[in-house]
């Protein structure tokens, strides 16, 4: 998948979790099924996944080069990084970003900064795809908490999957009752 592709399919996710979002009551941002995050820790998860990924892609790829290394393998398109990321979950038994795993539930006034924060975070994310080279993007590699080490493209890809797998869990966590 290209470059402008990528960033046209994190708008895309990003566009359909903001629609489902403002449908939503401020209710649901602070409390939510048993045994599942509200609204507002699935925001705050996401703002934590798409923030570090655009910090890291800040810094100069001769350093990311040097701390993390070079790929030694193709990149593996979305399909196959969507599958992957599948099959890690059912491992893990839904395992969870370390900074995210006892998360306090965001308050309703921290509502506003949150969704303004991951605007303003995937936009970036978008901005920097389209900005960086396509060598970069295919040989760099970046840790991944759950995947280990993925390539830069693929683990864009896999931060518009993971804003679509957040999306899907909203939808289905917040169904109205019949």
């Amino acid at each position: 998948m290209d470059k402008n592709a990528i960033a046209d399919l994190l708008e895309e996710k990003r566009q359909a979790l903001f629609d489902w979002l403002h449908n939503q009551d401020d209710e649901t941002w602070e409390s939510g099924p048993e045994g599942k995050w509200t609204t507002g820790q699935q925001v705050k998860h996401l703002l934590q996944s798409v923030k570090p990924l655009n910090n890291v892609l800040s810094m100069p790829k001769f350093v990311l080069l040097y701390k993390y290394g070079k790929a030694n393998r193709p990149v593996r398109d979305y399909g196959t990084v969507v599958k992957g990321y599948q099959e890690r979950l059912k491992e893990s038994q839904g395992g969870t970003f370390a900074p995210s795993r006892n998360m306090k539930i965001p308050s309703i006034k921290e509502k506003q900064y949150l969704l303004d924060r991951l605007q303003v975070e995937i936009k970036k994310l978008q901005y920097k795809t389209r900005k960086i080279s396509d060598k970069n993007l295919d040989t760099v590699i970046l840790p991944h908490p759950l995947m280990g080490k993925m390539i830069v493209r693929e683990i864009i890809m896999w931060t518009a999957y993971h804003i679509e797998h957040h999306t899907k869990q909203l939808i289905e966590n917040y169904k109205p009752s019949k």
